[in-house]
């Protein structure tokens, strides 16, 4: 039997809002689009299970949706249902096929990659992968993997025809995040979502549901169209694309948000100033929301971490009004409690750039080959950068940024090589955090150019964010690192206390035709 898993619909009548009754919510959430239904009744005693299960029958059968008993085969044999969803715990696979009639879909419940490679071998028909996000409808046994945890359980399934969904706190605000960060480096999408309260618990379950189904046929169609065509890039493109936006930002100043160190606070925000945008460092979780409907950017940086709810929420906020999100994990590898923290955040929220040096992308990919001294790199850096870069981009679904004396930038396709910058830049404090600055900007300016007038918004609405970031990213690299040469070059720099004030000048007074003739870039 084929079925349609795309949004899979979990129900749970203790969730029902005052006055619904649970028929008219099943049927409104059919005709909001609904493709499968699962009936789940942990605590009805078995004649109140089976009532339920055929009244649902019935009217599943009347919007040819298929019916799925959770946990009860007796059930599922009693109304003849078109299939189960098995726990852990519950029926072993190869027993339960012995009692249900040939063609019934069977799907099994996973968690880590052992229950993924047991449910490949027990060929079970499809598995619902969570709980993803943290959930208060089901008292959950094993760990939340998170968003970032889907992808290697996806690519386990390479090469065969087993089915996935997702399953655990989905709703219609992180749908675009889960779907997005769920996929395999391989590629692997998942085929559905799982969703309870957020269409059970509504007073309008058929809205809820077409809300959801709007949300996933267009990144659907998004990514299989974007897997198909890949974006060209050449130096010509990319340096002209760069001074494009160096006018956006000048001429539209986005607000560029940034919860930031206390070091670098103050020359973050004088780098932001002299490009052009304007900054703002709060860091109030009250003020998350408001300052996420400006536009702009939001650079979350943690060098110093005291704000971590603050950082959470702005970044929720962001995807939500698709606006670029600069992470930049200082010092990750430096304490456990920042690699905690890195994880955590970016479960919560999809990272438009993740910028870092070679020690702090090495953290963030559990990679050993570099290795840190508190927030800095030592050693000769990766063997094979660009290939470093490229995987990462892939894994973390965003574009990558590398720094060091060359500069790699990757969208997991194409991998852009710069090579500006002075050793100075080593010598100040905050250099890299300028780097994220600047790329916040300019990504900003991207997010801005894609939603002027006479752009096509149709893909942008199956995004976490509007413009090319990939640009954006490039330009904030360089843009810092060319300045970085103009200002080493001045007369009056006899140092690093010389140098910053003089960076922050060079950056006020950049001229396309400056980065034009200095920056030195490779398209790999």
């Amino acid at each position: 039997m084929t079925i349609d898993f795309s949004l899979y619909l979990v129900t749970g009548r203790e969730l029902l809002p005052p006055g619904k009754e649970y028929l008219e919510s099943l049927e409104e959430a059919l005709q909001g689009g609904v493709t499968v239904v699962q009936i789940r009744e942990k605590k009805s005693d078995t004649l109140e299970f089976l009532e339920i299960a055929r009244e649902s029958k019935i009217l599943c059968a009347k919007y040819k949706v298929p019916l799925i008993i959770n946990d009860r085969i007796d059930i599922a044999l009693a109304v003849q249902a078109d299939g189960v969803h098995l726990g852990q715990t519950d029926m072993p696979v190869h027993i339960a096929k012995t009692l249900l009639p040939v063609g019934t879909v069977i799907g099994v419940s996973c968690n880590d990659p052992d229950h993924v490679k047991k449910a490949i071998e027990d060929k079970v028909d499809y598995i619902g992968i969570g709980a993803v996000w943290g959930t208060t409808t089901k008292k959950l046994t094993s760990p939340v993997i998170g968003v970032r945890g889907v992808g290697s359980l996806l690519q386990a399934l390479d090469g065969t025809n087993i089915k996935a969904v997702a399953i655990g706190g989905i709703n219609s605000t992180n749908v675009l995040r889960t779907l997005h960060g769920s996929v395999s480096t391989s590629g692997h999408r998942l085929d559905g979502i799982a969703v309870v309260s957020d269409i059970v618990a509504s007073s309008a379950p058929r809205s809820a549901s077409q809300k959801l189904r709007d949300s996933l046929d267009a990144w659907v169609h998004h990514f299989d169209v974007q897997s198909r065509v890949l974006q060209v890039y050449d130096v010509e493109t990319i340096k002209n694309g760069v001074v494009e936006l160096m006018q956006v930002i000048r001429d539209k100043s986005p607000l560029i948000h940034q919860i930031t160190n206390v070091v670098v606070t103050n020359q973050s925000a004088n780098a932001t100033l002299a490009l052009g945008a304007s900054p703002i460092m709060a860091t109030a979780p009250e003020e998350m929301h408001d300052l996420s409907r400006i536009p702009g950017g939001l650079l979350i940086n943690f060098g110093t971490i005291t704000d971590k709810g603050s950082m959470i929420l702005a970044g929720q906020y962001a995807n939500e009004a698709q606006k670029p999100i600069i992470f930049d994990p200082v010092g990750v590898g430096a304490t456990q409690f920042r690699k905690t923290t890195a994880s955590e955040l970016l479960n919560a929220w999809q990272a438009s750039v993740i910028k870092g040096n070679a020690s702090e992308m090495a953290s963030l990919a559990n990679s050993n080959e570099v290795q840190a001294k508190g927030v800095d790199s030592v050693g000769p850096g990766f063997a094979d950068p660009a290939s470093f870069i490229r995987e990462i981009a892939k894994k973390e679904r965003c574009v990558a940024v590398m720094t060091g004396p060359t500069d790699w930038v990757s969208d997991g396709a194409i991998v852009v090589k710069l090579e500006n910058g002075h050793k100075i830049l080593g010598d100040i404090t905050g250099s890299g955090c300028l780097v994220g600055t600047c790329v916040a900007t300019f990504c900003a300016g991207a997010s801005l150019l894609a939603a002027a007038p006479g752009t096509s918004s149709g893909p942008e609405l199956a995004k976490l964010v509007r413009g090319n970031m990939l640009m954006g990213a490039v330009g904030g690299v360089l843009a810092l690192t060319v300045a970085a040469e103009c200002a080493a070059e001045r007369s009056d720099v006899h140092g690093s206390g010389t140098f910053l004030p003089a960076l922050i000048d060079e950056l006020y007074n950049l001229k396309p035709e400056t980065l034009l003739s200095r920056a030195k870039v490779q398209v790999l």
